[in-house]
């Protein structure tokens, strides 16, 4: 018997388990397809703080999502087992310390053949995980969607922070270069290499503004024939999306991309060989209606709905 969320019909919406989508909770990942984690960083943070709380306010919110996709017709819950294994216990006051903490979690997680869907946090947390994928898995695909590269050498003379994960993970050998797609990049900067570099890396940048009014289906059948069978991850900072959609983040970025399109582009993932993926930057005292995290917790969802072995109906 597969986990189901707890409908609204047995139980309203406002009560039951705290959990995501308000799924049974699971000590181990022994036997779990897919599960959802939470990591409530944000000491890495530049500018607005909150990230931490963003794990527990996106579980709040993602009570409302049903099991059964209507858009899509995916079934997840139909074949995947999945759970809620709850928040990696980080070292509030140290960074460097947290990393390997978070690093051992998903160690244990991928260890289990289990796909991790993570409630971020800031976005320092993508270079542990990438660290425990890369063990696993070799150096992978990388579908990053931002407003920023995240390539920073250092930030206040500091190599690990939220704006530095990816030029960490090139110089650890976690990712192929020429499989790694940043999209949504726009905002100001220090100088143009803030996008240059990571095109030398092999990386495609596909800036916010060249993708105004655009569907972005065709874009992500390029990266599917691209990518193709490769292990892929997604990580999905929530500032790639305009902050008239989603304003409670910590580094806004205006003329950002459309909440249409952040489902285009997750759901144009089907067919990729997912091996985790992460939503991160939700700052829930910078959400006062909730619209931010509740957004967040419908793109957990979608990314799903697109891990490998989820049927359509």
């Amino acid at each position: 018997m597969k986990n189901q969320p707890l409908g609204g019909n047995t139980m309203p919406r406002f009560g039951g388990p705290a959990t995501m989508m308000r799924l049974p909770t699971a000590d181990s990942a022994a036997g779990l397809d897919a599960a959802f984690i939470g990591v409530p960083l944000d000491i890495g943070t530049s500018n607005r703080p909150g990230a931490r709380f963003g794990p527990r306010q996106i579980r709040a919110e993602s009570s409302l999502i049903r099991p059964y996709n209507m858009a899509t017709g995916a079934a997840p819950f139909d074949a995947l087992q999945v759970a809620d294994l709850g928040d990696v216990p980080i070292n509030t006051y140290s960074l460097e310390k947290s990393l390997p903490i978070i690093t051992a979690f998903y160690r244990e997680v991928l260890g289990h053949g289990c796909r991790p869907l993570t409630l971020g946090g800031d976005h320092t947390i993508a270079l542990p995980i990438l660290r425990a994928v890369a063990e696993r898995h070799g150096p992978v695909a990388l579908i990053h969607v931002d407003a920023h590269a995240d390539v920073n050498d250092d930030m206040f003379g500091e190599r690990i922070a939220h704006g530095t994960p990816f030029r960490r993970a090139v110089e650890e050998g976690l990712l192929q270069g020429d499989k790694v797609w940043q999209i949504g990049l726009r905002g100001t900067g220090y100088a143009a290499d803030d996008f240059d570099w990571p095109r030398r890396q092999g990386f495609t940048i596909v800036p916010a503004h060249e993708v105004w009014w655009q569907s972005l289906a065709p874009l992500m059948a390029r990266v599917r024939t691209l990518v193709g069978t490769t292990p892929c991850y997604l990580s999905f900072d929530i500032d790639g999306i305009d902050p008239a959609y989603a304003g409670g983040t910590g580094t806004p970025e205006i003329g950002g991309l459309t909440v249409p399109q952040a489902l285009e582009i997750v759901r144009g993932c089907r067919g990729l060989n997912l091996v985790g993926a992460d939503l991160v930057e939700v700052s829930p005292p910078y959400d006062t209606s909730g619209n931010t995290a509740l957004l967040a917790a419908n793109l957990l969802y979608e990314m799903l709905c697109v891990m490998p072995g989820v049927p359509l109906r």
